[in-house]
């Protein structure tokens, strides 16, 4: 970079950042369902590309979400890389017994912004979703694992409308005091723009450490690269991201779902923003999964 503005631009920008590959998990579970070396083949893949976090499977409902259903004999069969943390979704106690029994490294717990939305997906209000947190985090202490929080709709919800930047500050604030180490924040329909990201953003870190702020764009309309970067001016450091954009978005049929990883590394490579992921391994596997699922990379 050349210039008195690209200087001031890059020195805005953080060194480097963390991503979370959430593809296995958020991703697959979105997609028509894939034998279970396929899950194995991937993991072991991305575990090679310098990927320091990849959410590997959901211990949720098989008649809910039948692509999670074998998410313990995946956690048996992968080659595990050093320095790499593989995570699940546990949305209950017996998720979280069936997370430790596959020797998880970590695990996550989810909730909305919107009332509606955590009605209609896991049956109960927002401070009732915050009250069966606690039971799961309390014996994920006890056994020293980590408990990451996702909370979606935090900027449109498919039912409520828009969402109020100050909700989402105060829930966010409410996750990490209940003993999440980290919240990710989901655009779950993809409707964000910079500004309403900006804002968003500015809520959350008036009251909450950036360093414990991670965040999660869908692409339905093209905007997550631009948010991401509106992300990294404020100073947010983790950003999950899904191998070739897996998953969809439910409640826009058509649209793309996750924000695509190899698209994250490009855009921070030409931020100067050091990602410690290999483009060359990332798009291999790119180019294995989109063959298994007969889409185009």
């Amino acid at each position: 970079m050349t210039g008195g503005y690209a200087h001031s631009l890059s020195s805005a920008l953080p060194k480097s950042v963390k991503i979370v590959e959430v593809g296995p998990r958020d991703g697959l579970q979105n997609e028509t369902a894939v034998p279970l070396e396929v899950k194995v083949e991937l993991i072991n893949r991305l575990s090679q590309t310098g990927l320091t976090h990849i959410e590997s499977g959901a211990f949720v409902s098989a008649k809910k979400i039948p692509q999670m259903t074998e998410s313990g004999e995946v956690f048996q069969q992968i080659q595990r890389t050093a320095n790499v943390s593989y995570s699940a979704l546990t949305p209950n106690l017996k998720g979280l017994e069936q997370a430790i029994a596959s020797n998880v490294d970590e695990v996550a717990v989810f909730t909305s912004a919107s009332e509606s939305f955590c009605q209609r997906n896991i049956n109960c209000s927002i401070a009732e979703s915050l009250e069966r947190f606690k039971p799961v985090i309390d014996l994920s202490n006890e056994h020293s694992i980590p408990v990451r929080g996702y909370l979606s709709c935090v900027i449109d919800c498919p039912y409520d409308g828009e969402t109020d930047p100050n909700s989402v500050a105060s829930l966010t604030r409410q996750m990490l005091d209940i003993g999440c180490y980290e919240i990710s924040l989901g655009d779950t329909i993809g409707t964000g723009t910079p500004l309403r990201v900006a804002a968003m953003l500015e809520a959350v870190l008036a009251h909450c450490p950036k360093q414990q702020i991670a965040v999660h764009f869908h692409d339905t309309y093209g905007q997550a690269i631009a948010n991401i970067y509106q992300a990294l001016l404020m100073g947010i450091t983790t950003i999950d991201s899904s191998i070739a954009g897996l998953g969809g978005c439910p409640y826009a049929k058509g649209a793309s779902g996750n924000v695509a990883t190899e698209n994250v590394v490009y855009l921070c490579e030409g931020l100067g923003v050091e990602t410690s992921v290999d483009m060359d391994k990332l798009a291999s596997a790119t180019r294995y999964i989109c063959q298994q699922l007969a889409k185009a990379p």
